[in-house]
């Protein structure tokens, strides 16, 4: 290649080598003249390290003249100790540097679309289009890194579990029920298509009825959906299944396995077990099923306290089955108006028809734009109910339970977010529990499952699926972390009757559901141990453990928000031949 063979990455390089030649190989991160030395930054994906080329070694001199960011090097030289007044501490090298004896340019770098720093802003369809120059920043690297540790470690770990690894198809059957899927027409069956799977869950259960007993898979998964800061078209789950088990067995190994990556990868400490919490607690004190913990403005629901009024707009939540929920926002009743007015403008996003307050003054006057409809004293007792004190800012919702939920539950979290309650390496875990099986849609007007259609229900709820079906709790449960969704699984379905029945009440006829599921169903006539499992957003987890803001930093080739990769130009047209060969025909609409 160049005559050189590379001995050392850059940060391996360190003062217990002094006196000895290395050869080391990278990009130029910068260079600097100082009329009789050249230092040269080297960087590989370990980090980096310095070059210094003496005005005495005129050919390296002139040569390294030449050379500009980017540039691809490899280096022969000595290490040297650095002079004391010399040495970075904020360099893993900074104790030593490298006296060039060879350079040989391996390649040249035209000038550069943004500057591979952490420090800069760059928007992210340049970054994107550009994505390979991007994962050259420091902070790119260390995501794709950490990536492939937390991998290691979770191979590791259900390797020892007794899991076996099994890959499952990616062309299987579209059997739609959510998500959009992905299709794929197929040559060979003209006018058939295959679905990408949006997650391996009908092959991972018959994999139990095989008896493999343990099964996890790394896999791809795609979801034709919008998307948001922590989605993606295609995404990568932690994906597993056990047999013989109920939900402690399933939440003890994941929550065993959350400790061992983080204790491992950020030497952080998950106390267990982990906290627990029903879907019905979380959402009447965080108005989310994915909770946030770190900080307080629990929602009160003060609809008792408020049951009487003429105030139209907490009456008729009332009288409509809804509720009026509050929470208080400590310290915060030195808000300007424009700032309250803006919280109220944020929860009309959440269809909340507007957000009253009560201001708490120093003095422990109060101040609201509902007062004139309230006595001082009713006034004061909200104000008790929500534990208020001077300085205190109380906001109170009142409509259908969904929305004042939303609404409450979005705004505690962005409140949390402009007082920074919150630090990056504070991780709060918990378990939310006895999720909802089905919930009405009113556009379908039937049932749709919470979570799939293959989620067993609490054994004291079965006899509700034949007479009150929405109020049928599932033995389903969410790993949450800082307000995100981790992971989500199930005690699955292992009866056929019990899974007959769940097709029923999502509209399926008996035809339907053979049509859709009937490999399923067949393979329940044949012994079909208790089993359930979980799948973690790997993505997810990663771009929390990282503290980026986006999964897109921690995906080394991600889709933008229209599921197009800016880089590539996916998706495209094709050819008409191709189209030709699949008999497809390609309608124009005026979208």
């Amino acid at each position: 290649m160049t005559g050189l063979k590379r001995s050392h990455m850059c940060t391996e390089v360190n003062e217990t080598m002094i006196g000895k030649t290395v050869t080391i190989m990278g990009w130029v991160q910068r260079r600097r003249d100082f009329g009789q030395f050249v230092f040269v930054i080297l960087r590989d994906r370990t980090g980096i390290v310095q070059i210094v080329v003496n005005i005495n070694e005129k050919e390296l001199f002139q040569k390294v003249e030449t050379v500009r960011s980017e540039f691809v090097l490899a280096v022969k030289g000595k290490v040297a100790a650095r002079t004391e007044q010399n040495i970075n501490p904020n360099m893993k090298t900074g104790k030593i540097e490298i006296i060039a004896e060879e350079i040989k340019i391996l390649s040249e770098s035209d000038a550069l679309p943004f500057q591979i720093e952490d420090s800069i802003t760059v928007k992210d369809d340049l970054r994107l289009k550009h994505r390979y120059l991007d994962l050259r920043r420091p902070s790119q690297l260390k995501n794709i890194m950490l990536r492939h540790k937390v991998v290691q470690v979770i191979h590791s770990f259900l390797d020892k579990e007794g899991f076996l690894e099994i890959e499952t198809p990616i062309l299987g059957k579209s059997t739609p029920e959510g998500a959009r899927d992905y299709l794929v027409p197929s040559r060979v069956h003209p006018g058939n298509f295959y679905g990408l799977p949006q997650s391996p869950q009908l092959y991972k259960q018959l994999l139990m009825v095989s008896g493999m007993d343990r099964y996890y898979q790394i896999a791809k998964c795609f979801r034709d959906e919008d998307l948001r800061a922590d989605r993606q078209p295609e995404f990568t789950q932690v994906d597993m299944e056990l047999s013989f088990v109920d939900e402690n067995d399933i939440m003890d190994i994941n929550e065993r396995m959350m400790q061992k990556v983080f204790q491992e990868l950020l030497d952080i400490e998950i106390k267990l077990p982990l906290q627990r919490m029903t879907y019905q607690e979380a959402m009447e004190r965080f108005g989310s099923d994915k909770p946030d913990i770190r900080f307080g403005m629990e929602l009160k629901n003060i609809s008792e306290v408020v049951k009487g009024t003429e105030f139209v707009v907490f009456k008729n939540a009332l009288e409509n089955g809804g509720s009026v929920r509050a929470i208080n926002a400590k310290g915060c009743g030195s808000f300007p108006r424009k700032q309250i007015d803006s919280l109220v403008e944020f929860v009309k996003t959440y269809q909340a028809k507007g957000l009253a307050w009560i201001v708490v003054n120093a003095d422990g006057t109060l101040k609201s734009q509902i007062a004139k409809f309230f006595s001082p004293e009713k006034l004061q007792e909200i104000v008790d109910t929500m534990e208020g004190k001077a300085g205190d800012l109380i906001l109170i919702c009142a409509d259908k339970d969904k929305v004042v939920f939303d609404s409450l539950g979005a705004l505690r979290v962005e409140l949390s977010k402009r007082l920074e309650l919150t630090k990056q390496n504070d991780f709060a875990f918990l378990w939310v529990t006895e999720f909802p099986m089905l919930e009405w849609d009113e556009e379908e007007n039937r049932y749709v499952a919470v979570h799939h259609p293959f989620t067993a229900p609490m054994d004291e709820d079965l006899e509700l699926l034949d007479t009150n079906p929405g109020a049928v709790r599932a033995k389903a449960y969410d790993i949450v972390l800082n307000g995100y969704e981790l992971g989500g699984g199930s005690i699955r379905i292992h009866r056929r009757d019990i899974q007959q029945k769940m097709f029923q009440l999502l509209g399926f006829t008996p035809e339907d559901s053979q049509e859709r599921f009937g490999f399923l169903l067949d393979a329940f006539q044949y012994g079909v141990p208790p089993h359930g499992g979980l799948a973690f957003g790997l993505d997810r987890i990663i771009m929390l453990m990282s503290g980026a803001s986006s999964i897109r930093d921690v995906i080394a080739f991600p889709k933008v928000k229209d599921a197009s990769c800016p880089m590539t130009d996916a998706p495209n047209v094709v050819e008409q031949k191709q189209l030709q060969e699949l008999g497809i025909n390609i309608v124009q609409t005026e979208e």
